[in-house]
Parts: C-alpha cells; structure tokens; sequence
C-alpha cells in the first residue's frame, strides 16, 4: 500500500514512458506491461475511494431496488433531471444552470409490469475519472447499474465518447463482454498458459511479466479468445464490470428533422431522439430501455388458480426456472417437486420442465 500523492506521481511517470514510446509490434508487450501497472494504481485508489466513501458527505451511496437500475449519465444541464422527471414519480430539482443536482437522486420507472430503479447523479465533467468535481465519488455509483442512459444535448453528440472513456477510467467496460480467459491461482508450479485461439495480439513473455506485476507467480492461464494486454488486465483486475449502455439525444424540439436525419448518418452509434421537455419519443424511450435490460415478464399460477396477468414476475432474459423459484423466496426449491409452464419456450402446454429450463416471455409457470 502506497500514499495517494506517490500513487499519482508513479502513474504520471508512467503515462509519460507510454508517451514517449512509439507504438509498433515491437514496443507492444512493454507498452502492455505498462498499462497493467497504470491500472494497478488506480484499482488501488479506486479502493481507497471506496473505503472512505461513506466519511465524506452523503448521497452517493443508493440500495439497489426493482427489477433493473439504470443510471443516468451526462454533462451537467443537459436534461437528466428532467428526463428522470418525466419518466418517473421522482421529483429532482430542475434548473436551467449548471451543477443542479448535487446527489443521486433515485426514481422508479414503471413499465411492462417492471419496476425500473432510475437514478440521476451529478452531471459529469471532464477529467471526472481523475477526481475533478468529486467526480470518482459520483462515477462509482454507476458501478452498480445494469443499464448506462448516457445523455446528451442534439447540439452537443460527439461528448459522448468522452462520457465513455471517463467511466473506463474506473474500471467499467460499456457494451463490452467479458474475456474468455480464466485463471487460476496455484500453490506452486510456476505460470502454465495453455493457448486455445493461436494468440496475436499478446504473446506468452507479455502475460507472464503481467501476471507477476499482480503477483500471479503460480498460475494456471486458459486463453480461448485472442484479445490484447488491456484486456487481459481486466481479468485480472477482477473488479472490472461490463454494462451495456444506449444513448439518449435530448432536445430534438430545438432543431428540424434534417438535424436529426445528418446526426443519424455521421453517428457511429445508434440513439433515440427525444425532446424531455416536450414528451417527445419518451414511450419509444421506454420500449427500449425494457428491451436493453433483457428483462421478460413470467405469469405465475398457483396450482388450480388461474394466472396472474396484472402483477407479472420480472426477470433476466435467459434465467431459469430454478433463478425463477430463487427470485419468489429462496427456500422453494427444496419443497418443489416439478414445475409445469405454458408459453412459447416449451413444445406443448403444460409441459413438465427441471430446474435448468429456461423460460421466455410470457410464459405461465406453476410450481408444485
């Protein structure tokens, strides 16, 4: 464990090697052992920030409540308060100035028989990632969302790469997938890397210097997808997260369609366009939301009860039927015998199913 003030000065020491280093295949391992350091440093600080989270203020700690949580992300005074406002029974301040709301104020989104936790949180500013503005604090409750809103003003779309590369900085991967790689600490026996996929972009040398840096010095190492240094770092990180996001551009009631129609051809992602102010493309909004969280709704019916069709059972697309039982209380399964489901994920009505099926959408379930 090192000092805050001698954390920062090694990074910024080794931000200026990787700088003055050009970037070829031959300067590839160095440069990946590099960054592993960088991320080392700042997973430490990360920890620390979090030890003292709770000793500096309040309001940036919020429970995890419903079905999902989405986490709204943005520059200040782009419409976040507003949104959250709009599609939800919350009631955050609004104000045509910056920095308006100073906490994580929470909502819920009703939708589909769901209950979507919203939370707004601060409005984002460069070098956030870096502490400017309290910033780490409030970046670090985007941690726990299954959903990024990234906002962003019809006049402004291009800050949203900059939204992005400020929650990497704290170890949050958007609308990436884990790495197939897996490894496994040892008592001895030295770094065993057993290479699936031919790699190309990591070489052998590259990950057994890296591992030793997190002091991985008996490991067994299985590579099934070919990925680079910065990657592979995640893994070992192991507090990295991977989130999905969808962006939001607000205040489209600003500017006609032919706006709108040149930002959908130069964007390199896609959008919904929506006015906050004005209600615009707000349902189509939730839609998505729904559809980006994977969630599915499962008519439970009590044995020789009809279905429940008002108060559906929410859960991730690709759960099972044992996830389903956990969900309703954790001690069902072991009284359960068998479970029969109607629905579009079994070959006949009625269909008798184990613990492992996995139910789709509208789906009834009865368990016995």
């Amino acid at each position: 464990k090192i000092s805050a003030k001698l954390c920062r000065d090694i990074a910024k020491e080794i931000e200026d090697e990787i700088s003055r280093t050009p970037v070829n295949k031959g300067t590839n391992r160095h440069l990946g052992v590099l960054k592993a350091r960088i991320a080392r440093l700042r997973e430490q600080e990360r920890e620390r920030i979090e030890r003292g989270k709770g000793q500096v203020g309040d309001g940036y700690t919020v429970r995890k409540d419903g079905d999902a949580t989405v986490v709204l992300l943005g520059l200040p005074s782009v419409g976040k308060s507003t949104l959250l406002n709009h599609l939800t029974n919350s009631n955050s301040k609004v104000g045509a100035y910056d920095f308006t709301t100073l906490t994580v104020i929470p909502g819920v989104l009703k939708y589909r028989g769901a209950q979507i936790q919203m939370l707004d949180i601060p409005g984002i500013i460069r070098g956030a990632s870096e502490g400017k503005g309290l910033g780490k604090r409030i970046l670090s409750t985007t941690r726990s969302a299954d959903l990024l809103l990234v906002v962003v003003d019809v006049f402004n779309p291009k800050i949203r790469s900059t939204l992005l590369e400020e929650i990497r900085n704290i170890g949050i991967r958007p609308d990436e997938q884990p790495p197939d790689i897996r490894i496994e600490k040892r008592g001895s026996g030295g770094i065993i890397i057993t290479d699936l996929v031919g790699m190309t972009e990591m070489n052998e040398d590259g990950m057994k210097e890296i591992l030793r840096e997190y002091r991985y010095h008996n490991s067994r190492v299985v590579v099934r997808e070919d990925v680079d240094y910065d990657r592979f770092v995640d893994v070992l990180l192991k507090n990295t997260v991977y989130i999905p996001t969808l962006t939001v551009v607000n205040k489209i009631d600003m500017v006609d369609s032919e706006w709108i129609e040149k930002l959908e051809k130069e964007a390199d992602y896609e959008f919904v366009a929506i006015s906050a102010d004005n209600d615009i493309n707000l349902e189509l909004l939730k839609e998505t939301v729904f559809e980006k969280l994977d969630l599915i709704r499962l008519y439970m019916s009590p044995k020789g009860e009809d279905p429940d069709f008002e108060e559906p059972l929410i859960i991730k697309k690709g759960s099972t039927i044992e996830d389903v039982a956990d969900k309703i209380h954790r001690e069902l399964k072991k009284d359960l015998r068998f479970t029969r489901v109607w629905g579009k994920s079994v070959k006949f009505g009625g269909q008798k199913v184990g613990l492992s099926h996995q139910p789709v959408d509208e789906d009834i379930i009865t368990f016995y």
